[in-house]
């Protein structure tokens, strides 16, 4: 497919702005810096599902000022999760009885209602840690992209490295693998398919997320031993209603 601009999202990230090879090879934060802006969400929510086998679970995704608030239909409720963003962190928080609390640490890395999504991997956290090193380019399928590995600052989660695969001209992840501390593959993100939802203040096209595959890996071989499909609906125009 041949796109103008692809804005990526995971419950919660989006890619815009281009790195064009016309300019100045850009440094491994710039390029994670343009994968983590937020930009489709300022022109509609998006709802949808992540499959797995023969069953789905509802997810919708709001972009609220500066923050991005996600929700799941998980135990027959909607559960509120918001992540608050800042230059250096993104933050998470659950909704309980109306109330924002911090999200445990114990259980970022626990599977979302039976699918390979963690709270983890909604959140997409590791695009905030800290000095992101560019290793080189290479191909994802057709498009030329940036190779970035992001190490774990910390001890929590399951990752202690990521791998981001950012496209050289459109600024958009492309795939991201995660690594244990035994640098043992764990789970991989791939966009497959994007879709239009009309055009910025400046008239261009914007594209976001249609549907990601996320695997999640046999430790020992590499292996895809699972899969969950996130795809999203036709996407609605920014409004107060939905699930909230």
């Amino acid at each position: 497919m041949i796109m103008k601009r692809i804005f990526s999202l995971l419950a919660l990230l989006v890619c815009s702005g281009a790195i064009g090879h016309a300019q100045q090879q850009p440094t491994a934060a710039q390029i994670i810096g343009g994968a983590k802006v937020v930009a489709a969400l300022q022109q509609a929510d998006l709802t949808g599902n992540m499959t797995r086998g023969g069953g789905k679970v509802p997810v919708a995704l709001f972009l609220r000022k500066e923050n991005i608030q996600f929700q799941v239909w998980e135990d027959k409720v909607w559960k509120g999760f918001h992540m608050r963003m800042n230059d250096d962190s993104c933050d998470l928080f659950e909704m309980v009885g109306g109330k924002q609390k911090d999200f445990p640490a114990s259980r970022i890395a626990q599977p979302i209602a039976g699918t390979d999504l963690s709270y983890e991997d909604l959140a997409m956290r590791f695009f905030y840690w800290k000095n992101p090193i560019l290793e080189g380019e290479e191909r994802v399928g057709v498009h030329n992209c940036w190779k970035i590995r992001l190490n774990n600052p910390g001890k929590g989660g399951a990752y202690q490295v990521m791998y981001v695969w950012v496209h050289q001209k459109y600024g958009a992840f492309m795939k991201i693998e995660g690594f244990d501390r035994q640098g043992r593959s764990l789970k991989r993100f791939e966009v497959t398919d994007v879709m239009n939802i009309g055009k910025d203040a400046s008239g261009n096209e914007v594209y976001t997320l249609k549907q990601m595959n996320v695997s999640s890996l046999n430790p020992e071989n590499g292996r895809a031993v699972s899969q969950t499909k996130l795809i999203f609906d036709a996407p609605k125009i920014v409004a107060p209603k939905g699930p909230r």
